[in-house]
Formats: C-alpha cells, structure tokens, sequence
C-alpha cells in the first residue's frame, strides 16, 4: 500500500468516527440545524413574512412555514433569479442548479457558499465510509470518472447556472486532479453520444479504478468500450474495483452491468440532489443509505397521504422504519419546507438509514392501486434473478381501454436479447407485484384488472426515445410508472416480436 492508501485510511477513519458522534444523538443535531437555519432566515424576506422572529421550538416552525413545492416557492426563487439579495438565505446565492421541471418548466434551486460545501464534503464522505468499511483504497492510486453533465456554466444575473453535476465538477479536490477523467474540454461535449465516444478513446487504455454516473448511462459508455475493444470490461480495466451511482435503482441494471464488466465490483450509492446531499451508501454490508447529517438540512417526513395536512408532518424523531414517507428539506440555501417529490423508506432508526421508494407523482393509481417505483423495481429484480434474462430499461403504464380483455399495467420492456420465454417472465413479475400490494392483488383477484402483460422493445428503445427528447445522458431518467400513456405511445415503433 502507498503513502496514498495509508493516509486515505487515517482520514477514513476519522471521518467515520465523526459522523457516529452526531449519530448517537441524532435529535439533539437535528435541533440544533433548525436553530441555525431559522437565525440565519431571519435576515430575509421569507423569514420576515413567516414571523421567524417567534419561532423557538419545532411546533412554531410548522405553523409558520407549510409544506410548499417549486411552484409555490417560485416567486422567491423568482426574485432571487432576478437578482434581490436576503430573500430566501441571506445574500446571494453562488449557483442555480438548473434542473427539468414540470408544470414550471425549468427550475432554478439555489446554492449557496454553505450548502455548497455540504455538497462536496458529503460526496468525500461517501468515499471515505467505503474505504474505512471495504479496507479498499487502491482506486486512489489509479484513474477516476464520473459521467456527468458539462462543467460550463452561464450566468444568470450575475448568478453561475448549470446543472449539478457539472457545477460539483469544478470542486475536485487536488488530490484527485490529476487522476481525473476525462478532461475538462471533453467534459464539455454538449452532445452526449459525441461526449461518450470521446471518453471512450480516452479511457480505453487507462488504469480505470472507479467510475461512477447513473447506471443507464455508464451502461452505454461500456457497450461502446467493448464494441471497439470486443472485450469485457474487466479485461480492459484490470484494476476496476467500485462503481459509483446514484439517480436510479441499481438492481434492474446490475445483471446488465456486471455481463459487461465480467466480475462482480463494489457497489456504492449516492443521494444528491439539487436541492442537498440527502444520503449515501455507508456500507456494503447494510441495507440503505446513511441519512447525511452533516448536510445543514432540517428533515421532516409526511406520509403521502398526508401531505396536505400539516398537522401530520414529523421531524427525525418521531418516524418509523417500513413507512413510505414524502421527504421534506429545510436547507442552508433557503429552500424552507421543500417537498422535492421523493418518497423514502427507513431501513434502521440506529443509524438512520433510508431507502428512496419512489416519487410523489411517479406512481400507477388508475384503478385505485396505488402502486409505487419500489415495488415495480424489486419486482424487475427478483423476476430477473429467477429467469435469467437480462434488461435494459423499462417503464410501465396503464391499459385502462384495452382492445380485448381487462384493463391491466403493461411493462415496456427494452431486452438486450430477445427473451427466451415471455409468458414464465410476466407472471413472474406479476405474482411479484401481488405480494407487495395489497390492492393490486385485490384487483386482479376481483376480476377488475387482467394480470399485467409485458411490450418487448428494441435494446436501444428508451435510448433513441431519450435522444429525441434532448434527455439522453447527464442526470436524465426515464420515468418508471406514469398514470398516462403519453411515453409509452412514442415507444410504439420500437416493439418487436417473439
């Protein structure tokens, strides 16, 4: 081991030791956030129309402050894009990180000098908690990559504006400059499929170590390496020894992933967002991810059924493992409290560890099922270890007006290799679904929906569907469950027969 890897392990360590110490009181942390966040959004002018100044203990801060998300914190952020100061955090912010929206279009999320260094400080951690738990930290001594959206900022009023992951490119650490890749001038590739080639013919004789990005895409990067080497990836990078990802569910890509690379690898998952460092993966051994302490966020969680009662919302102390939970931020970039859409499950209370089970609007209740992203994901995955077939991507939707039969879900499905036998797969996955919803086992019980049926696709469906969305690459997902039909209709073309 170098003088890299014995000194990697003494910063491990002390950084493990430092995030068990908040743990061991979580709610006293927690407390101590809100105070800090509340004297500071006393300066501004949602602090001054909530009444801050008469805020002292948890309760105050829910009467003050409801739920709100980006459409009703908009002309804050609004005025904040527009240039005026103290409006949600005190001054300026630093970036806009500039995500897709919905009804809102784009969005703009603030961050500010301090929830940027939570950011980067969190991203280290995450690195740190896996070479103090795996003893792993020969990555440090070869090459790096993440997959990620180009570092070139614009500004907006004064304001530097990207998207995250290319405003965290800027803050790589020194230590780790000159293992980077690829480089910054490839990085800035706007056009992804050009951007992938060219990290291609940069990689492809390296000492690759660790790379990280959505699974989707890191995905498309190996099928390129082995199409031009016609070798695994194992074979091309020797030493590759950890993926990094965050964005999306792993497990309907792992089986993917490890036929390209070859060999099973480390695994370790991120929960970054715009809006702040939620979580991440703090060992290989435990189920879900370490809730991010360390990150100026005051959390509060709200059963989705719930989520227009304030009275029901709930700080760290009061939740409970295996509830579904909308998760709630109160940030050191003035986001005050910010449904950001994702819905999580705790795994353990000591530590907290979470799960994230799906999105607030991602979910398929045609008929009163109320089936969510985790349940359709653990499905895909126990259907793919029983039956062997491997998937690329999918996303699944309701046939409310079938031409024959019952309404039913159907499951756009993109194979890579033409499945061996549908019909086995299918009810697979449908006596899998059943045994995690209640109603939906009910329904097909009752004769009120038909079991659901899979559409098979083209292995590089969702992929040319992306392209022509200007969504291919970067931080993009294909949504899992839409109550419409609006993406499986454009899928239509790429369906193929058995």
């Amino acid at each position: 081991m170098g003088i890299k890897g014995k000194l990697a392990k003494i910063w491990a360590l002390a950084d493990v030791i430092s995030y068990k110490a908040i743990s061991k009181n979580p709610v006293k942390s927690q407390t101590k956030v809100l105070k800090y966040l509340i004297k500071n959004g006393r300066k501004t002018v949602f602090g001054f129309e909530h009444d801050f100044n008469n805020i002292d203990k948890y309760n105050d801060f829910k009467k003050r402050v409801p739920i709100r998300n980006y459409e009703s914190l908009k002309p804050y952020i609004d005025k904040t894009v527009d240039g005026n100061t103290d409006v949600l955090w005190p001054g300026k912010p630093i970036y806009l990180s500039k995500t897709s929206g919905t009804t809102s279009g784009v969005k703009y999320i603030p961050i500010s000098k301090e929830s940027m260094k939570t950011h980067i400080n969190s991203a280290r951690s995450a690195l740190l908690h896996y070479i103090h738990y795996s003893g792993n930290s020969n990555f440090i001594n070869g090459k790096v990559m993440f997959l990620q959206g180009s570092p070139t900022l614009k500004k907006v009023n004064n304001i530097k504006t990207g998207r995250l992951s290319g405003i965290v490119a800027h803050y790589v650490p020194k230590y780790l400059q000159k293992n980077r890749l690829p480089t910054w001038s490839v990085n800035c590739i706007e056009d992804w499929n050009k951007k992938v080639d060219a990290i291609v013919e940069q990689t492809i004789n390296e000492d690759m170590r660790l790379i990280g990005g959505i699974p989707p895409w890191v995905k498309m990067y190996f099928e390129k390496l082995k199409k031009k080497s016609n070798k695994k990836i194992g074979k091309i990078f020797p030493n590759f020894s950890l993926f990094v990802y965050g964005g999306v569910n792993f497990e309907p890509y792992r089986k993917g992933l490890e036929n390209l690379v070859g060999k099973k690898i480390d695994s370790i998952e991120l929960y970054p967002a715009s809006e702040g460092f939620i979580a991440f993966q703090d060992s290989t051994r435990e189920k879900g991810m370490l809730l991010n302490l360390k990150a100026g966020i005051f959390y509060e969680f709200v059963e989705p059924k719930h989520i227009n009662n304030p009275k029901k919302r709930m700080s760290l102390k009061d939740v409970r493992t295996g509830v579904n939970y909308a998760i709630i931020l109160n940030t050191s970039a003035g986001l005050w409290g910010y449904k950001i859409g994702d819905t999580i499950e705790f795994t353990s209370l000591k530590p907290f560890r979470i799960i994230v089970t799906g999105r607030l609007k991602h979910f398929i209740s045609a008929f009163g099922e109320h089936v969510i992203v985790k349940e359709v994901e653990y499905a895909m995955k126990k259907a793919i270890k029983a039956t062997g077939e491997a998937v690329n991507e999918f996303t699944v939707a309701p046939n409310v007006n079938p031409s024959a039969g019952k309404s039913h879900h159907e499951w756009w499905i993109s194979f890579q290799n033409k499945p061996k036998n549908i019909t086995r797969f299918s009810k697979n996955l449908d006596k899998l679904v059943r045994e995690q919803n209640i109603y939906y086992d009910d329904l097909v019980k009752g004769g009120v929906l038909s079991p659901l049926s899979v559409v098979p696709l083209k292995k590089d469906a969702f992929e040319i569907y992306m392209k022509r969305k200007g969504k291919l690459g970067g931080q993009n997902k294909t949504p899992r469950l839409m109550n419409n039909r609006s993406i499986v209709a454009e899928l239509k073309e790429f369906k193929i027969k058995l």
